[in-house]
């Protein structure tokens, strides 16, 4: 446990330093500046700061409330030779946990650094167990969102592999675009959920071996909603986001895209990427319809899509670092398909 000793007087520094020694467990910072004891605890996270009351350039108080704007939970042990009501009135308002009187009674100090310690200790198990259980119900919601788009997956003549590399196509675009790595993650785990409104989409149509006809076509193109119903009604964040990306990934830039004809900056950014992302495995990939496009007939369908099915943003980040898109393709390999004549819807 770090405790961080702010006075500017270094007898008092060298008098607390050595009541902290009787602490079990525990180590002290001492500083006789307080601004830089302030810089000093808000990159690094103490777990009790014992801070003098009147000091130059920064008072205890200012100090405290300072340090409470970051961190709201961690204990402040306030030393004050000031006994006037409303010194502490003042300090208890701007976040002080507890008060010492000058000169200070060492028995007090080590009783009430222990209590502080002890909840200290308890508040960070608490935000352990907390960050443990989100931790175990994100990668819950991975499994299930892995699981359902599987699901649609073996009704599709697509495969696990496909997801894999549509996903981490799509990270790669949002990394290149400047997003968060908060947000980067949250595509990858949202975008294998793109098609899973195929499970709607009857077997005639979506195993046709053919090219479909229009009215097949159009019965085809009712996946994108069947997704976005299927997933939208779910409380999770994460589900709403993919249901978002079901929705829009087939709308097309210069608005000619479905199922409602959104144009430009209209589409939702993760769907413009997943666009990019699904497209280019879908030309890549080797189906039982249809045999793989070059990585180059590929890339070229894509630059001359820009502005047109594409966000030209899109596709520039895309290519950004190729050597990364081909590392994803070899990475995730298809199963051994047989091959038939469909072409491309």
């Amino acid at each position: 446990m770090k405790v961080v000793i702010i006075d500017d007087a270094q007898i008092n520094l060298t008098l607390l330093q050595h009541l902290v020694r009787k602490l079990p467990d525990c180590e002290s910072i001492c500083f006789t500046d307080p601004v830089t004891a302030l810089d000093w605890c808000l990159n690094n996270e103490p777990d009790l700061v014992v801070v003098d009351y009147m000091m130059p350039e920064l008072s205890g108080t200012e100090l405290t409330q300072k340090f409470r704007a970051r961190y709201p939970d961690i204990p402040v042990l306030m030393v004050t030779a000031d006994h006037k009501p409303e010194t502490r009135y003042e300090a208890l308002e701007i976040g002080v946990t507890d008060f010492l009187n000058k000169p200070v009674d060492k028995i007090e100090f080590v009783a009430r650094a222990k209590i502080m310690l002890a909840l200290r200790r308890s508040h960070k198990y608490l935000e352990e167990e907390v960050r443990k259980k989100t931790q175990q119900i994100v990668e819950q919601e991975r499994e299930t969102i892995f699981c359902l788009a599987r699901a649609a997956e073996y009704r599709d003549p697509e495969t696990g592999a496909h997801i894999e590399r549509m996903a981490h196509y799509s990270k790669h675009i949002a990394r290149n675009l400047g997003l968060s790595v908060e947000q980067q993650e949250l595509l990858l785990q949202a975008a294998p959920m793109h098609d899973i409104g195929k499970v709607g989409t009857r077997d005639i149509i979506l195993l046709k071996p053919g090219k479909l006809t229009e009215e097949e076509f159009t019965i085809m193109k009712e996946h994108a909603e069947i997704g976005y119903e299927v997933l939208s009604t779910s409380s999770s964040y994460l589900m709403r986001v993919a249901a978002e990306i079901a929705r829009t990934h087939h709308e097309k830039f210069d608005g000619n895209g479905y199922p409602r004809g959104l144009k430009g900056e209209e589409i939702p950014l993760f769907g413009r990427i997943v666009a990019v992302a699904d497209v280019f495995d879908a030309l890549t990939s080797e189906r039982p319809y249809k045999k793989a496009w070059s990585v180059e007939d590929a890339s070229k369908l894509l630059h001359e899509g820009a502005g047109k099915h594409f966000d030209p943003a899109c596709v520039t980040a895309f290519f950004i670092d190729f050597d990364e898109v081909l590392a994803i393709k070899n990475r995730f390999l298809d199963d051994d398909i047989q091959h038939g004549d469909r072409p491309l819807d």
